[in-house]
């Protein structure tokens, strides 16, 4: 059975959308950006939120813009085998091969999909995350840590809900993000 996994840039006190501006800096850097698509690189099945796709759909051509690196050429491909499902009520059709919508999150079809695929999933943008948190699907936590306080906006974790996690791995980059995977117990 294939895990759901949970992971995102976060600000320093935990947001992983901030009210205002970024959530700083730290993911540009070559090395995170290698480390985090070799992280994700067997994952078969993104699930998205409207927005969070509306972002990611942006790796769909990446690798035709000039001189492109290798890390950013190796993440666009990537992007581009996986399965994607956008979760959203609103958007039409998708610009993004490999993609379909579903107009609701079911949980009952993600247990389907953890359990019949071999390769992993991850849920990405935290309005869809805490459903998913919320429905107990999630497996593991990914946190990239920025070094900025941001004061407000989406946080990482929905209020209201109980984790307890396992720490499996944490590694620290010269650009001062910090990364932590935990797993659910």
């Amino acid at each position: 059975m294939a895990k759901l996994i949970y992971s995102m840039i976060t600000s320093l006190d935990g947001y992983a959308e901030a009210a205002e501006g970024t959530l700083g800096t730290g993911a540009e850097d070559e090395e995170v950006h290698t480390f985090i698509g070799d992280t994700f690189r067997d994952v078969g099945t993104f699930l998205y939120g409207r927005r969070m796709y509306e972002t990611m759909v942006f790796w769909e051509t990446a690798h035709e813009l000039p001189e492109v690196p290798p890390h950013i050429l190796q993440y666009a491909r990537d992007w581009q085998a996986a399965e994607k499902v956008v979760y959203s009520t609103t958007l039409e059709s998708v610009s993004s091969e490999r993609t379909r919508i579903e107009r609701s999150f079911d949980p009952d079809a993600v247990r389907t999909l953890k359990a019949e695929s071999d390769h992993d999933l991850s849920v990405d943008g935290p309005n869809l995350a805490a459903q998913a948190i919320a429905a107990g699907l999630v497996d593991e936590y990914h946190l990239f840590i920025t070094t900025s306080v941001v004061g407000g906006g989406k946080r990482f974790f929905p209020d209201g809900v109980r984790l307890d996690l396992d720490l499996v791995e944490e590694r620290a980059f010269a650009s001062g993000l910090i990364y932590a995977h935990y797993r659910t117990r």
